[in-house]
């Protein structure tokens, strides 16, 4: 023993303490040292397991708004062609206006041809007329000219489709270059 020593009183009250604080500030350290290495091995071990299934739903997310994006797309497409309906009211009023006048022009057709034909049925001239004989060769072929006039009207028709498809491809263009 060296001559400091002798001169101390030795207590082991003290000396247990001191084991003990000691003790617990070697722990402490211990603590302070490893701790962060476990809580970003925890992080880790978090990102690890929980960024699959996040990627997986910002995926069907992304897929999902596409997807809505495109019915949004659809509905202002229906909402505009029911617009245009509606601006087309008038034309379909007048169609059905003309319709209308047509079938009673026929009706009205009709009914004079029904009337010619029984006033003919007791006519003086119909009598007469079958005692006489006509040499028809005189009169124009008429099967030429109904052909004419149908291909005349199938032609006026085909130009007024074709008008109309041109119409609704240069608004289709026009819709696809706004979106």
């Amino acid at each position: 023993m060296d001559a400091r020593e002798a001169n101390v009183p030795h207590d082991p009250h003290l000396d247990a303490r001191a084991k003990k604080a000691t003790e617990r500030a070697s722990e402490n350290m211990h603590i302070l040292v490893n701790d962060p290495s476990l809580a970003l091995y925890r992080m880790q071990e978090h990102i690890r397991k929980s960024l699959p299934p996040t990627v997986e739903r910002r995926a069907e997310v992304v897929q999902l708004h596409q997807q809505l994006q495109g019915h949004c797309y659809d509905a202002e497409y229906a909402i505009n062609a029911v617009k245009a309906m509606q601006k087309a009211e008038p034309i379909f009023s007048n169609i059905q206006e003309l319709l209308r006048n047509s079938l009673f022009f026929r009706q009205q057709l009709l009914y004079e041809e029904k009337r010619k034909s029984e006033k003919r049925e007791t006519s003086m001239y119909k009598r007469l007329s079958s005692h006489i004989s006509l040499d028809l060769t005189d009169l124009p072929d008429l099967g030429d000219a109904w052909r004419e006039t149908a291909s005349r009207v199938e032609s006026a028709f085909a130009h007024a489709r074709s008008s109309m498809v041109d119409r609704e491809e240069k608004a289709e263009h026009r819709r696809s270059a706004a979106n």
